[in-house]
C-alpha cells in the first residue's frame, strides 16, 4: 500500500541562532525530501532565525501569535500571565498541526520542548524530543517521559540523569550533523587576515572562543587561561579571540569578559569579534580552539575547528572527551584551572610539528566520525520506528 512522506515539524522560537538551531536545520536540509517533508515553524519571525533561513533558502511557516513558553524568563507575575495566554496557545498549535498533518514533531530546545510538547500529543501526532542539555535538565527528566514518544541525546554524557519514568527502548545516543568543509583553506592567510583586522603584529599567534556568551561555556575563564600564559610567558605574542553574540536572557558576559581583561592588564590581548557568518575563515584563522566550558553536552565548535585541523583544548567535562583523545587528537585539561591550559598552549604554540600533528591528526578523525548521512541515517530510522514503518535491517542500538 502507498505510503505518504512522512511530514515531520520543526519549531523554533526564531529569537536566537546556535549550534543546535544549526544541527537541526543542518538536518533539515538534508532530507531526501521523497520520504521526509519537513515544515520549519518559527515563533518570531523577521528575528536571527529567519534571517539565517532566508540566507539559506529554507523556507519556514512564520507564526506571530502563538506564545513560547519560557521557564527561565522574567519574574513570577510574568511568567504567570504567559501561562494564561499558553492555554490558548495550545489549541492553535494543535490546529496548526492538523493542517499541515504533521505526523512527528522534532523539537530542538528548552522553551520549544515545554512550548509543543502537550500540543503535539493533544494533535495525535508523535514527538521526538532531542535533548541537546545536561543530564539534570527537569523537563528531560520530568516532562519527556511522559510525553516525548522518543529521546535523542546528542552524546551520553547528555542522557537524562533521573527520569521520572524508564526510557528504555525509547531513547538513543547520536552526535549532531555537521557537514564538511567544502574547501581547505589557507590557514595562514585566514590568521594574517585577522591579524591585520585587529591592527596587532604579523607574528602575533591567536587563540579563540566561539560560542554564546553564556555560563555554562565560561567565556571569563578563557580571559584568565589567556592571561595565564600571558603571566608565564610576558614576552609572547598572543592574543585572545572571543567570536559569539550575548546571550538573549542571561548577563552581558561579553561586557565582563572586556573589563575581567582589563583589572587583568590584558585589555590589549582580549578582542571581541562578534557573531560571524561564515564562521570558517575564523576557526581556520586561529591557532588553537580553547573550550572551557563545563557540562557542555557536546559542542559544535569543537567538532568544526578539528575538520579545519585547528588543534583544541578543551575541559575534561562533559561532551569533551567523547570527542577528543588526550594528546592525540586534543588536549582535554582540568576544568575551572586557566593555569591547566598554559602547558598545552605552550607546546603547541612554541613547537610547530606538535601542533601540525595535533591539528592533522584532528582534522582526519573528525573527518573520518561526524558527518552528515550517519545522522540523517539514524534520525530517519527512529522516525519509521515510532511510526511504525520500520524496513527490516534498520534497527538501531538503544541507550537506556
Amino acid at each position: 500500500m502507498f505510503q505518504r512522506e512522512i511530514a515531520v515539524g520543526f519549531p523554533f522560537s526564531g529569537d536566537s541562532i546556535g549550534g543546535s538551531h544549526i544541527s537541526a536545520l543542518n538536518l533539515v536540509s538534508s532530507f531526501d525530501r521523497k520520504s521526509i517533508k519537513p515544515v520549519v515553524f518559527v515563533h518570531h519571525p523577521d528575528q536571527a532565525l529567519s534571517r539565517y533561513l532566508d540566507e539559506n533558502k529554507i523556507d519556514y511557516v512564520a507564526i506571530e501569535d502563538i506564545e513560547v513558553l519560557n521557564p527561565h524568563g522574567a519574574g513570577f507575575g510574568k511568567r504567570f500571565v504567559s501561562a494564561l495566554r499558553y492555554s490558548i496557545s495550545i489549541l492553535k498549535i494543535v490546529k496548526l498541526l492538523r493542517r499541515h498533518r504533521i505526523d512527528i514533531v522534532h523539537t530542538n530546545d528548552g522553551a520549544i520542548h515545554a512550548t509543543w510538547a502537550l500540543p503535539t500529543w493533544l494533535a495525535g501526532a508523535k514527538l521526538l524530543w532531542h535533548h541537546r542539555g545536561v543530564p539534570t535538565g527537569k523537563a528531560v527528566n520530568m516532562l519527556a517521559p511522559f510525553l516525548a514518544t522518543y529521546v535523542v541525546t546528542v552524546s551520553s554524557f547528555s542522557q537524562p540523569a533521573k527520569p521520572l519514568l524508564p526510557l528504555k527502548g525509547r531513547m538513543s545516543v547520536l552526535h549532531s550533523p555537521f557537514k564538511h568543509p567544502e574547501r581547505t583553506l589557507d590557514r595562514e592567510e585566514c590568521r594574517l587576515a585577522l591579524v591585520r583586522e585587529i591592527g596587532l603584529p604579523e607574528e602575533t599567534r591567536l587563540v579563540g572562543y566561539f560560542g554564546t556568551f553564556t555560563e555554562r561555556k565560561k567565556p571569563l575563564r578563557f580571559v584568565e587561561a589567556v592571561h595565564a600564559f600571558h603571566r608565564n610567558n610576558p614576552d609572547f605574542p598572543i592574543a585572545g579571540l572571543l567570536f559569539g553574540a550575548p546571550d538573549q536572557t542571561g548577563s552581558r558576559l561579553d561586557l565582563e569578559a572586556t573589563e575581567l581583561a582589563r583589572t587583568l592588564g590584558i585589555a590589549d590581548k582580549i578582542h571581541l569579534m562578534g557573531f560571524r557568518q561564515p564562521v570558517a575563515p575564523c576557526m581556520a584563522g586561529v591557532d588553537i580552539l580553547l573550550v572551557p566550558a563545563l557540562d557542555e553536552p557536546f559542542g559544535r565548535t569543537l567538532i568544526e575547528a578539528m575538520m579545519h585541523g585547528t588543534p583544541v583544548i578543551a575541559t575534561n567535562h562533559g561532551g569533551n572527551p567523547e570527542a577528543i583523545e588526550n594528546e592525540v587528537t586534543g588536549f582535554l585539561v582540568e576544568p575551572e584551572s586557566p593555569q591547566a591550559f598554559v602547558a598545552p598552549m605552550e607546546l603547541l604554540l612554541k613547537d610547530q610539528s606538535e601542533w601540525q600533528r595535533i591539528g592533522e591528526r584532528a582534522r582526519v578523525s573528525a573527518l573520518a566520525t561526524y558527518g552528515i548521512k550517519p545522522h540523517v541515517d539514524g534520525i530517519v530510522s527512529i522516525y519509521q520506528r515510532i511510526l511504525g514503518r520500520e524496513a527490516p535491517g534498520n534497527e538501531q542500538d538503544c541507550v537506556d
